[in-house]
This record gives structure tokens, C-alpha cells and sequence, in this order.
């Protein structure tokens, strides 16, 4: 699996001055202030945070599944914020694979058709190859002799990995991750998200939520928020070299 993106570490996707307010009878709520960051390609990014920090409604909006009061959020050179509700999820199912914090597998489908489904509302790919990259993706997740179960049939970790296999499924650059360990015991969290390091290794951009530190402290740039707002952010910069180096801001 190779990303549809060269891995040269520039930068995939820039969000600058993000704002999200929702208005409502008693006023007006400001959910994300003044958001700007960089996601370099290839890279294991965080976003951390207590609950109601705007986490969840950051990813949402990174993935186009909200839009942003105002600010932009450019993705390889190309500006989704004003894309068409079809454009965006024509946009979504190639270039973004998402994986639930509670799976959100189709309970009376069997793992391979879960799958394939997604792949049927991407069609990113000729049919003729959806089967043979279904189970490719239930390979490099260890779970292609499950192809036939169904998802009640699944352990929680092995239900998560499902989970990863179809969000890899239209080979998209970037892959996302709600609480990926949140409904996970320790054991199978760890291996869900040995998982989500080793698609780094195989050149995909891997974005995750969470709340626990120490998973935060596994990746290798983060941003923390806080009412909103950033609040300590592991970034890239250019040095004179052209290459990246990582700097700090509090």
C-alpha cells in the first residue's frame, strides 16, 4: 500500500484561522478559536485534549464532515471548505479513511461486505479489483480468515481492526482516528494502535484523537487544545537545508 502522495515530508494539510461558532437561543458558542497548524506528509499526528476541549469537532471538520465559521482547511493544494455536499463526500472516500471510536460496522453484514461497501460508495477503484483489495486490507490486519463472520461473531479488538481494514480499503493518504483505543481493554488497545504506527511506516498520514497521554506521547507531532484554542503544539519547520525540523510552541 503506497500513498497516493509522494512521502517527502512537505506539508499535506494546512488549516489557518479555523473558527467554529454555533448560535443558539441563549447566544452564541464559540466551539474552536483561531485554529492554525500544518500536517506534514507521512507523519503520526495527535490531537489532545480533555473532554469538550473541541477535539472531536476539529476532526470533524478536517475530514469535511463540518465546515468551519470561518478560516480554511487546504488539503494537498485544494481548498475544501466550500466543496459541494457530493463533492465532499466524492472528496472524503478517496483521500480520507476513517476509523469510528465505536466501529460503526453494519451489524447484519459479514466483515468482507463491510468492506466492500465502502468501497462501493468510494468507487475509487474498477469493481473488478474490490474483492482482491478487501481482503488484501483484511491481511495486513490480520483478520482475513474472519472474512465471512459477522461483526457479533468479532472481538471489540478485532471489531476495531476491521475497522482500520475498511477505513485502508480506497487507499486514501490520510487515515483518521477517533479514540481509537476508547472502547478497547489494554491489551487490545495496544495492538490497535501498533496497528495505526505501522501505516505511518507504509507512508500513510495517520490523525488521531484522544485523551490519554500516553498514547499522545506515541506520536510524533501533536497539538493540544484547551476551550478551543491550541495550547501547546509539536510542530515542522524549514531549516536551511529544506528539510524539517520539530519545534515546540506553548
Amino acid at each position: 500500500m503506497n500513498s497516493k502522495y509522494n512521502r517527502s515530508g512537505g506539508a499535506l494539510i494546512n488549516v489557518e484561522h479555523v473558527t467554529k461558532k454555533i448560535i443558539h437561543s441563549s447566544g452564541e458558542l464559540l466551539i474552536l478559536d483561531d485554529i492554525t497548524f500544518v500536517i506534514p506528509e507521512g507523519r503520526l499526528f495527535a490531537i489532545k485534549g480533555p473532554s469538550g476541549s473541541g477535539k472531536s469537532t476539529l476532526l470533524n471538520i478536517l475530514t469535511g464532515i463540518d465546515r468551519p465559521t470561518g478560516g480554511s482547511v487546504t488539503f494537498a493544494g485544494q481548498e475544501i471548505r466550500y466543496m459541494s455536499e457530493d463533492g465532499m463526500a466524492r472528496w472524503r472516500g478517496k483521500n480520507v479513511g476513517i476509523v469510528f471510536q465505536f466501529f460503526q460496522l453494519l451489524p447484519t453484514l459479514t466483515v468482507l461486505e463491510n468492506i466492500l461497501l465502502a468501497m462501493e460508495l468510494a468507487h475509487a477503484m474498477p469493481r473488478k479489483l474490490w474483492k482482491d483489495r478487501a481482503l488484501e486490507c483484511l491481511k495486513l490486519v490480520g483478520l482475513e480468515p474472519y472474512a465471512k463472520r459477522l461483526p457479533s461473531e468479532l472481538s471489540g479488538g478485532q471489531q476495531q481492526r476491521v475497522a482500520i481494514a475498511r477505513a485502508l480499503a480506497n487507499d486514501p493518504p490520510v487515515i483518521v482516528a477517533d479514540e481509537p483505543t476508547g472502547n478497547l481493554d489494554s491489551k487490545m488497545a495496544r495492538q490497535a494502535f501498533a496497528l495505526l504506527e505501522e501505516l505511518v511506516d507504509r507512508g500513510k498520514t495517520v490523525l488521531y484523537v484522544t485523551h490519554d497521554p500516553s498514547l499522545a506521547d506515541r506520536a510524533q507531532m501533536s497539538l493540544e487544545l484547551l476551550d478551543g484554542r491550541i495550547v501547546n503544539h509539536a510542530s515542522f519547520s524549514l531549516n536551511g537545508s529544506g528539510s524539517y525540523r520539530s519545534v515546540s510552541y506553548k
